[in-house]
């Protein structure tokens, strides 16, 4: 009776599995391109804060206050809808790589800020007595430390991103989501999709998370 059922399932399920596949990597290829752009834009922040120009140190209060402080869905939306008005026009994948690396950016901002924080001042003081240049300081001694901080909170993000592919289904980005939704338009089973969805979805991340967690065990090992 169960194996009658699974057959039953996966003989309506199998003619979308390529389907899936290509919304997965449309996922994978977005969270991937957002990532950098977050990285890009995070570390722009980060250094404005600590700018000596008092009109960096303000944009770059304004820009992680109000990302931080307003919905990811209003910022899509933004970005997508409200640009247009203002003469500049933006793809559907190309909007929504931009909301949500702009979006991750200002996380990435307070995670960078807060690994370089965690670093004792003593240690930059001791390298700087034994001779050390600034690039052999921050390549040997700063950077190894500040990316073990922080890869706990960027896994975190990371696995963020890839979930929040799912708000571009608003922009009409064929992601996951919005495949699940024009099956389940069709076919009237939305328990059976969006479970196979939300699996999907669960198995991207918990890879993201078994590569940070050996990322993590290798710095334990070598520090």
């Amino acid at each position: 009776m169960i194996a009658d059922r699974i057959a039953s399932w996966w003989e309506g399920f199998a003619p979308y599995v390529p389907g899936f596949a290509q919304a997965s990597w449309l996922v994978i290829v977005l969270s991937l391109l957002a990532i950098l752009v977050s990285w890009g834009c995070g570390l722009l922040a980060a250094l404005g804060k600590v700018s000596r120009f008092a009109a960096l140190r303000q944009a770059s209060h304004f820009y992680i206050w109000f990302v931080r402080g307003t919905p990811t869905l209003i910022q899509i939306f933004i970005i997508y809808f409200g640009l247009p008005q203002l003469g500049l026009r933006l793809s559907p994948f190309v909007a929504g790589v931009v909301a949500l690396g702009i979006n991750g950016g200002a996380y990435v901002a307070e995670i960078v800020r807060a690994g370089l924080s965690a670093i004792p001042k003593g240690q930059t003081e001791s390298a700087q007595a034994l001779g050390m240049g600034r690039w052999q300081m921050m390549s040997r001694i700063i950077l190894p430390q500040v990316f073990r901080v922080i890869l706990p909170p960027v896994t975190n993000e990371a696995i963020t991103m890839v979930k929040n592919t799912s708000l571009l289904s608003t922009i009409t980005v064929v992601e996951l989501t919005l495949y699940s939704q024009t099956i389940i338009a069709t076919t009237f089973r939305p328990f059976e999709f969006y479970i196979a969805t939300a699996l999907i979805y669960l198995l991207m991340t918990t890879l993201i998370s078994q590569a940070a967690g050996r990322l993590e065990r290798h710095y334990a090992r070598s520090l």
